[in-house]
C-alpha cells in the first residue's frame, strides 16, 4: 500500500477537524506493511468524505532476542485505539473495522495471551518450506485444493518453519489469528477468522473450508481456526469508551478491500491495486484453478460477497521504495521528472525475482542482475528508478496477457487504485505496456472498502454496486491512454527473463 494520503473530491482527506459533530461516520483501520491510518468517513451532500485522523509507522524490526523480523502489535494497537479514542471525541461512530495485509497471523494460548513473537512474511525463516511440505503434498494437489499462488511468505509456509523451528509455540497456542483478526478481537473481545484474510493462507479450500491435511503437511492442528465468517460481519460492541459502536470485520486483506472500493464497471475491466506490493487481477463470481491457471501461478483470494479476487501478486513499489530510502531522496516530482528524460528500456529485470524480496541493498541487487543478464547497470537514482518501473509495468503485461488467455476474453480497461495511483510515470507505462486505457484512483481504495463494507453490514447500504455508484460519485478519476507500444526487443528480453521453474513444480 502506498504512504500517500488521500481520498476526498479534491485529492486530499480532509482534516479530522473537518468532521461534523452531529453526523455519524464510519471508522476504517487501513494497515499497510510500512505505515497505518485511522480515517473516519462521513456522508455529506450524497458522497462519502474521508477524514484523516492519524497516520503512524507499522514497520517490522529485527526482534533482539530472538532475530526474526517482527511486528510490533502492541505499538499498532496503541495507536489504533488513540485514533478511535479522538475520533469518538469529534463525532458519533456507528462501527469500526481493520483491514490490512494478508499471510501474517498472532498466536494465542487457552489463556488468550499470545505465543511468541508476531513475525513477518518477509523473514528468511521460510526458505526451503515449499520444498519441504510440497514433499508430502504435491504442488499440483495444493493448488488443485485452494486455487491460491505459490509464494515463500503464504502462511502455509510460515507455520511450516514454526513448526521445525519453534515446537514450544506450537505446544502452546490454541488460537491463530490473522492480523485484522487479533485487532478485531482485541477491539471486541471476539474471536473470529474473516474469510477474505483466510485465503491468503494457502490452508483454506476454494470453498472456504479449512483443509485438515494442509495444516497437517505444516505441522500444526487445524483446530486453531475458526470457521471463517463473511466479510460485513458484525462481531460485537466496542468494548472502550462509550461511544455505543460496533466492530464489523470488513473485508480484512487490504486488497480485498481495495477491489471492494474499486468502482468497477463491468467484467472486462482489471484491477491494480498499486503500493508496496502490486495486485493485479479481476473480480470473478467463479474461480480460475485449472492446471493452467495453476502452472501460471494465479490466485484466488476471497473477496467480498465471496467474489473471486483473481490475481497475481507482484511486487510492486516496493523496489522503487528501497532505492528512495538507499539514495536518501524523496518518491517526489522531482525524481519522477528526472525518470521522465531518463534513457527508456536500458536496464530492465523481473520484479519478482526472489533476490529482491529484502536485499540488503536494492541498489546492488539490481546491479547483479544486470551483469548477470548482460546489461548496463544503473548508476544514478533516476535510472534505478526507472528500471524498476520499466520493469513493473512489463510484468502488469505479462500478467495481463495471462488473464486474457485464462478468461478466453480481452480486457477493456484497466483500474489503478491505491498510493500507486498517484504514480503518473508509472500509470502511463502501464497503459503504454498493456495497450489498454488506465484510470487511476481512488487512491485511499482500501479505507473505501473497508468503509463501505461497514455500511452495509450496517445497513446503510444495500450492497456492492449502491457502495462503488457511491464511491465514483465521491472521487477523481484521472485518466491515460496508450501512447507508444513497447519494443519487440525489450518485450522478448523481459519475457526470456521472467522463465519460471513453476510450471515443472506443478507437475
Amino acid at each position: 500500500m502506498g504512504h500517500e494520503m488521500a481520498g476526498a473530491k479534491n485529492g486530499q482527506l480532509d482534516t479530522v477537524e473537518g468532521l461534523t459533530a452531529q453526523n455519524p461516520c464510519w471508522v476504517a483501520v487501513d494497515l499497510g506493511a510500512s505505515s497505518g491510518r485511522v480515517i473516519a468517513a462521513q456522508l455529506t451532500h450524497g458522497r462519502l468524505v474521508l477524514h484523516e485522523v492519524s497516520r503512524f509507522s507499522t514497520a517490522f524490526s529485527a526482534d533482539p532476542e530472538s532475530g526474526f523480523l517482527c511486528w510490533n502489535v502492541d505499538a499498532i494497537e496503541d495507536e489504533i485505539r488513540r485514533g478511535i479514542e479522538r475520533t469518538a471525541a469529534m463525532a458519533p461512530i456507528v462501527s469500526v473495522g481493520v483491514d490490512s495485509w494478508g499471510v501474517d497471523y498472532v498466536l494465542l494460548d487457552a489463556r488468550l495471551h499470545r505465543v511468541g513473537k508476531t513475525i513477518c512474511y518477509r523473514d528468511s525463516r521460510t526458505e526451503g518450506m515449499i520444498e519441504r511440505v510440497t514433499r508430502q503434498i504435491s504442488a499440483g494437489e495444493i493448488y488443485r485444493r485452494t486455487g491460491i499462488q505459490f509464494q515463500p511468505f503464504n502462511t502455509l509456509y510460515q507455520l511450516a518453519a514454526m513448526a521445525a523451528q519453534e515446537q514450544q509455540w506450537v505446544r502452546d497456542t490454541r488460537h491463530l489469528l490473522m492480523i485484522p483478526d487479533y485487532f478485531h478481537f482485541r477491539l471486541s473481545g471476539v474471536m473470529a477468522n474473516e474469510y477474505t484474510n483466510a485465503t491468503t493462507t494457502q490452508l483454506l479450500g476454494l470453498r472456504g473450508e479449512w483443509d485438515e491435511e494442509l495444516f497437517a503437511a505444516a505441522g500444526v492442528p487445524h483446530s486453531w481456526m475458526k470457521p471463517p465468517v463473511e466479510a460485513g460481519t458484525v462481531l460485537g460492541a466496542l468494548r472502550f469508551g462509550d461511544s455505543g459502536a460496533q466492530v464489523v470485520a470488513p473485508a480484512t486483506h487490504d486488497t480485498a478491500s481495495a477491489v471492494a472500493g474499486t468502482p468497477l464497471e463491468s467484467e472486462n475491466e482489471a484491477f491494480l491495486s498499486s503500493g508496496t506490493w502490486s495486485l493485479l487481477g479481476i473480480e470473478s463470481l467463479i474461480s480460475f484453478a485449472s492446471e493452467q491457471a495453476g502452472s501460471m501461478n494465479f490466485s484466488n483470494e476471497g473477496g467480498i460477497g465471496r467474489r473471486y479476487r483473481v490475481l497475481k501478486n507482484i511486487m510492486g513499489l516496493w523496489l522503487l521504495q528501497r532505492i528512495s530510502r538507499e539514495f536518501e531522496i524523496p518518491i517526489d516530482d522531482a525524481l519522477l521528472n528526472a525518470v521522465a528524460v531518463a534513457k527508456p528500456w536500458r536496464s530492465i529485470v523481473n520484479p519478482d525475482d526472489a533476490r529482491f524480496l529484502n536485499p540488503t541493498s536494492m541498489r546492488e541487487a539490481i546491479c547483479a542482475y544486470c551483469r548477470e543478464t548482460g546489461q548496463p547497470e544503473p548508476s544514478s537514482a533516476p535510472e534505478f528508478a526507472r528500471c524498476a518501473l520499466e520493469s513493473l509495468a512489463l510484468r502488469y503485461r505479462m500478467v495481463k496477457e495471462e488473464l486474457e488467455l485464462l478468461r478466453g476474453q480481452s480486457l477493456t480497461r484497466i483500474r489503478i487504485v491505491g498510493g500507486g495511483s498517484q504514480n503518473r510515470i508509472l500509470n502511463q507505462l502501464c497503459a503504454d505496456a498493456c495497450q489498454l486505457p488506465v484510470s487511476a484512483g481512488p487512491i485511499e481504495a482500501s479505507a473505501l472498502g473497508n468503509i463501505v463494507a461497514q455500511m452495509i453490514a450496517t445497513g446503510h447500504i444495500a450492497g456492492i454496486s449502491e457502495a462503488r455508484a457511491l464511491i465514483r460519485r465521491s472521487i477523481d478519476i484521472v485518466d491515460f491512454y496508450p501512447r507508444d507500444p513497447i519494443p519487440d526487443h525489450v518485450w522478448s528480453r523481459f519475457r526470456d527473463y521472467s522463465a519460471t521453474r513453476l510450471q515443472e513444480m506443478m507437475q
